[in-house]
């Protein structure tokens, strides 16, 4: 089987410094390609021969502008474009600050969708391209006290899949990614109140114990390398048999309000 680099020679993966995308980023390293990686803090970014790291924040619009004016030879040349970065904010909707929610819907929505629209036309012209947006299997299930989170994941999974619609006819794949709980540490980068109620605390506890009992991330990397060889868009589910292939399942041929009961029976809610 041929490496992901004759397909896909250079790549643009953001939040390349941690969890999923340094994961993604290292897989496509092994594989020859030319990887340029973002983070809020580029020089968090491990070195590595092949990799190109770069300052991006999604949650500030003038980063955003000022990634896509200073970095305009790499979009246009960029044949896979892995969109990885994400931040959560753990609250009660109602308790959630305004600013918390804006910087969320920048974050996992404004500014991947911005990204996509820079790079496709590039890709179309070259006839040649792949677009990979990691959504969440909250998509389908989503999470108590990551309101937020989980409709920005949704968006962005429905975002994925329509494009992949419009692009059919062209030789541009759209991947909608979608991995459960990984040993990320996303569960200590996720902001949470100082204080819990009973409910909040035995939600939190559950949650940290799927993320610190989860896959390690080189296997949402392998399942990815898998998809992106077969050249065509599509959904990939990735993490344990459980919440990759049993909960979607069940979520696809049980009304929502038995969903909904298996989401609070899960976290432990009453």
């Amino acid at each position: 089987m041929q490496p992901i680099s004759k397909s896909y020679p250079k790549a643009l993966v953001t939040g390349a410094s941690s969890g999923l995308g340094k994961a993604f980023a290292d897989m496509l390293l092994a594989e020859g390609v030319e990887v340029w990686g973002t983070s809020r803090d580029a020089s968090r970014i491990e070195k590595k021969e092949g990799m190109h790291a770069l300052s991006l924040d999604l949650a500030d619009p003038e980063s955003v502008q000022a990634f896509m004016r200073d970095n305009v030879e790499i979009l246009d040349q960029v044949d896979l474009f892995i969109n990885n970065a994400g931040a959560g904010v753990f609250s009660s909707f109602f308790e959630m600050h305004p600013q918390d929610i804006g910087e969320q819907i920048k974050v996992l929505m404004h500014g991947p969708i911005a990204l996509c629209h820079r790079v496709l036309p590039s890709m179309l012209s070259r006839e040649k391209g792949a677009i990979v947006n990691v959504a969440s299997l909250a998509a389908d299930f989503p999470l108590p006290w990551f309101s937020i989170y989980s409709s920005c994941k949704a968006g962005l999974s429905q975002f994925s899949r329509a494009l992949a619609i419009e692009l059919m006819e062209t030789d541009v794949a759209v991947i909608d990614l979608q991995p459960g709980d990984f040993k990320t540490g996303f569960n200590h980068a996720a902001k949470k109140p100082e204080h819990m109620d009973e409910d909040e605390r035995k939600l939190w506890t559950r949650i940290e114990y799927t993320f610190t009992h989860g896959p390690e991330p080189e296997k949402a990397a392998r399942d990815l390398r898998k998809a992106l060889l077969k050249g065509k868009s599509s959904v990939v589910r990735t993490g344990n048999f459980f919440q990759a292939t049993l909960a979607p399942l069940f979520a696809r041929l049980v009304p929502w309000s038995l969903t909904s009961w298996s989401v609070r029976k899960y976290f432990g809610l009453r």
